[in-house]
């Protein structure tokens, strides 16, 4: 059989570090392929690394057939579950995968209540509820975060490290020059600070982080003391003001955010010229 390579299926799966495939290229070279390659048809599903090192060394391996896939989905959902139960995937990657399976199952239930809305339309009266069968996926934080044996704030600040840090940051996270929570911190810095932060290396990193937290912590409003409890025999506390409409509510929170806006903008100025001084420096 002639085995294909899809070059999705391969790049699906966080590739391995020069270490862990050297690793791997000691063991097949010392112990043979032990473990069967997995293909769908003549697409191979699962040991791309393998497969590559044992057709470079000419060493024998086995396959074997998984026949209960029907669709592509199904593939990337089988890889995605079977490197959650791996060990050795990392805390990132194991949040990646996660949310990747959320996003498939996620589409998936969206065509089926689609489909089953359609065809109950088709044969239903007019008055009858035809979303009542649609099916349930479990893809709220809370799943994903038990799936990938995280919590749910470390789901969220992978999602955050996903939508807006820069590549160098995010193989800053993978290759733990930065922890997730760290990164996260960084990820809300302009593109090109990120990278000038990356360029600092693992210190550099870190000190921005506390500093951005620390100025994000001097910035948020005090709140205000709660008033002292009106005494019998004391002075009679005054009538409240009028409480205020709800456009003067929206001024006062629109005044609110504009403050807000304002330091947020002052506290990044300043973060752009500390990193400028520090990476000067280095």
């Amino acid at each position: 059989m002639q085995i294909k390579i899809n070059d999705m299926l391969r790049a699906y799966i966080e590739p391995l570090t020069e270490a862990e495939h050297a690793a791997l290229e000691r063991s097949l070279l010392a112990e043979g392929c032990r473990d069967a390659l997995v293909l769908w048809d003549d697409i191979l599903v699962d040991g791309h690394n393998r497969y590559a090192i044992c057709q470079q060394h000419g060493i024998p391996f086995k396959v074997i057939q998984n026949t209960t896939f029907k669709s592509m989905e199904d593939v990337m959902l089988w890889m995605i579950d079977n490197h959650l139960g791996r060990r050795s995937v990392s805390d990132f990657q194991r949040g990646v995968l996660a949310l990747r399976k959320k996003d498939i199952l996620a589409q998936r239930a969206e065509e089926d209540a689609a489909r089953m809305k359609a065809e109950d339309a088709a044969i239903a009266p007019p008055d009858s509820d035809a979303d009542a069968a649609a099916p349930k996926v479990r893809t709220s934080r809370e799943d994903i975060a038990r799936a990938a044996r995280l919590s749910t704030n470390t789901i969220s600040q992978i999602e955050k490290i996903q939508k807006t840090a820069t590549p160098e940051l995010v193989e800053a996270v993978r290759a733990g020059t930065i922890s997730i929570n760290a990164a996260a911190t960084v990820a809300s810095l302009a593109p090109e600070d990120q990278v000038n932060a990356v360029a600092g290396g693992k210190k550099f990193l870190q000190q921005a982080a506390k500093e951005i937290r620390e100025q994000r912590a001097a910035s948020r409003p005090v709140k205000p003391a709660k008033p002292a409890p009106w005494e019998d025999g004391g002075e009679t506390p005054s009538l409240p003001d009028q409480p205020l409409t709800e456009v003067e509510h929206l001024r006062a929170e629109v005044a609110q955010l504009k403050d807000r806006n304002a330091a947020l903008r002052a506290e990044n100025a300043e973060l752009r010229a500390r990193i400028d001084q520090l990476v000067d420096a280095s």
